[in-house]
């Protein structure tokens, strides 16, 4: 079955493959404006919708070329509005007074030494054992095998 297939079968599907990618693709991009676009009411939406569904590619190429500003202007406006949220969040993570400032933190690093609390860490403990050297322990080498 493979051997029956020539290069230009698999290029020609290849590209139709492509081509229906894209319809879906151009599909999801005019349905997903035609539901945000705030300029639409109601019923425009409908008539939108049901004039790409009924007539598909009449339909989204109508749309495209009647209203493919107005995309691009839903298209920036979106991503002003994405950037606007990023940056306020940014600024209100990193905000002074959003946490405790490094003077407030040693201070009570401070506070809590004169309290008398251990402020040692959890592995610093393991790192003051004694060390067994590979002669004092099994009495093999370093790597040899049991056995």
């Amino acid at each position: 079955m493979l051997g029956e297939f020539q290069v230009g079968q698999v290029f020609l599907s290849f590209l139709w493959f492509t081509m229906f990618f894209i319809w879906i693709w151009l599909l999801i991009i005019v349905f997903s404006d035609i539901f945000r676009s705030h300029d639409l009411g109601g019923f425009a939406k409908f008539l939108w919708i049901f004039f790409v569904i009924v007539f598909p590619y009449l339909g989204v190429f109508v749309y495209l070329i009647a209203r493919g500003g107005k995309m691009s202007q839903h298209a920036i406006e979106a991503a002003a509005a994405q950037d606007a949220a990023q940056k306020a969040y940014i600024r209100d993570a990193v905000a002074p007074g959003s946490g405790p400032t490094p003077a407030d933190q040693l201070q009570n690093l401070a506070n809590l030494k004169a309290q008398g609390v251990s402020l040692s860490s959890p592995g610093s403990s393991r790192s003051r054992a004694p060390r067994v050297t590979p002669t004092q322990g099994s009495g093999r080498a370093p790597g040899a095998r049991r056995g």
